[in-house]
């Protein structure tokens, strides 16, 4: 299978030409998703006296990512050590559901219980013994009174409890006989994301310098050439809302938190040979209502498939989850799919996480009108339904295939092809004269930082992200 990279670029065709900007903000963030939202809200509380946009180019928020994923709050099992998504996602954790708490967010602790065949016990082992050594990160400095977690209840990061198939099964009776080890994890829970991200949008709204900006897209972005007034420094951004006006903003600090799309405004800064490519996977979801899960109480989840490193990299394969009406679904699956330009949506097809193929082919795209091609695979469709009945019978084997239904999909923003190994949150940070000929000087403002490959667990690790965003615009470079 050829596996094609987008390295597209915003406003590659020069479409919109410099415009002067008709007004100044102290911070954008552009994107309207979870991350993006718990940023612009921390910014607003943080700065009360300074200016802070949302941009978002939908009509509403999380209409891309953070409205198709599992609503999972996750307790930071699955991660490298020393990696953000193992530490954001702990202080997330503990973050979100704090927030829930005093928001009056919808949410509960559900649990999760990760079981294994025979052959699997060693992954489970290792990961008990992975969870042992979780710390819980510093506390960065802030003066939100919402970032101040209490004394935690358990002295373990990640509380874990081995237990053997037997137990599983007195746990969640229709597992299959076949289990024999799983792994309790009491920390993870399920969100009501929408309500989650109102709330959200709420904090922003009722902030004194906080303002949404909808229907809006951002299509271009430039450093601000302040040689003759050093003190706006920054980046101008050009909007264009959905009514077809044009508005343009010199934003002193810029936060690129647009998901699938952030590399690409990015790759408008940098020369062509330094562009990143961006993959993208698409991950289905079944809702079912059958046999075979009347006793189910907890998240099930089936041993991933990992790398040579024992890391889960691509997916946490197929498992089962809980609303919180008590309804159930499977999913995600795992697709790769690409461009249009190189290969139809009839040509998605499922990939092994565990693919290694050194020899797979890799194509890449920079077509303009390739941006948004993922769109087209947001239809979900029955063709993945037999595969994942397949995969859930390997733990849940009274489950009725028939009884599957097509529910949503979501997609995946990756940084790696499907060979590539563990890909962590990327961080980046970029200052306007660094892309000024004429200005050489190491100023520490106009920052723009750059949020990339912020897939699972981004929802759970929100709050903890924006944290990091803060430190990253207030300490000095």
């Amino acid at each position: 299978m050829v596996i094609c990279a987008l390295k597209a670029a915003l406003n590659s065709s020069g479409k919109y030409a410099y415009k002067r900007p008709d007004d100044i903000v102290d911070h954008i963030v552009i994107g309207g998703g979870a991350v993006g939202l718990a940023i612009a809200r921390l910014l607003s509380i943080r700065f009360p006296d300074q200016t802070t946009y949302l941009i978002e180019r939908h009509q509403k928020a999380g209409e891309e990512t953070s409205s198709r994923n599992s609503e999972v709050i996750h307790a930071g099992l699955y991660y490298p050590l020393d990696s953000l998504k193992a530490s954001l996602c702990i202080r997330g954790r503990d973050l979100l559901y704090r927030y829930c708490t005093s928001a009056s967010v919808p949410f509960r602790r559900t649990g999760k219980i990760v079981v294994a065949l025979p052959h699997q016990r060693a992954y489970i082992e290792s990961l008990r013994e992975k969870a042992r050594k979780m710390t819980r990160p510093h506390s960065p400095n802030t003066s939100s009174a919402l970032h101040k977690i209490p004394p935690p209840h358990t002295q373990s990061a990640v509380p874990t409890e081995l237990i053997s198939g037997e137990t599983a099964r007195e746990l969640e009776p229709d597992l299959s006989p076949d289990i024999s080890v799983a792994l309790l994890s009491p920390e993870t829970g399920i969100i009501d994301s929408h309500t989650y991200m109102e709330s959200l949008e709420r904090d922003i709204t009722d902030s004194q310098g906080g303002q949404l900006v909808y229907a809006t897209s951002v299509v271009r972005v430039d450093p601000y050439d302040g040689t003759n007034d050093l003190s706006k420094d920054g980046w101008v951004v050009q909007t264009l809302s959905s009514s077809g006006e044009s508005y343009t903003i010199l934003a002193r600090t810029l936060i690129n938190s647009a998901g699938l799309s952030a590399p690409l405004i990015l790759n408008s800064l940098l020369p062509d040979e330094k562009r990143i490519s961006m993959y993208y996977a698409r991950g289905s979801y079944a809702a079912y209502s059958g046999p075979g899960v009347s006793n189910v109480s907890r998240l099930i989840y089936p041993c991933p498939d990992t790398d040579k490193t024992g890391h889960a990299f691509q997916s946490l394969g197929t498992h089962l989850t809980l609303d919180l009406n008590g309804n159930i679904k499977f999913g995600p699956d795992l697709q790769w799919i690409s461009p249009r330009s190189h290969a139809s949506q009839s040509d998605a097809r499922p990939v092994s996480a565990s693919t290694n193929d050194s020899a797979a082919e890799e194509e890449f795209s920079d077509a303009e009108d390739d941006i948004d091609f993922w769109k087209h695979h947001l239809v979900p469709d029955d063709s993945q339904l037999d595969a994942m009945h397949k995969a859930v019978r390997t733990y849940l084997p009274n489950v009725d295939g028939a009884k599957f239904r097509p529910d949503y999909c979501g997609i995946r923003p990756k940084l790696v092809p499907p060979w590539g190994g563990f890909q962590d949150f990327v961080f980046r940070t970029d200052f306007a004269h660094q892309f000024l000929r004429n200005r050489s000087d190491r100023r520490t403002s106009g920052r723009m930082v750059t949020l990339m490959g912020i897939e699972s667990p981004g929802l759970t690790a929100s709050l903890a992200i924006a944290e990091k965003v803060l430190n990253e615009i207030t300490t000095p470079h």
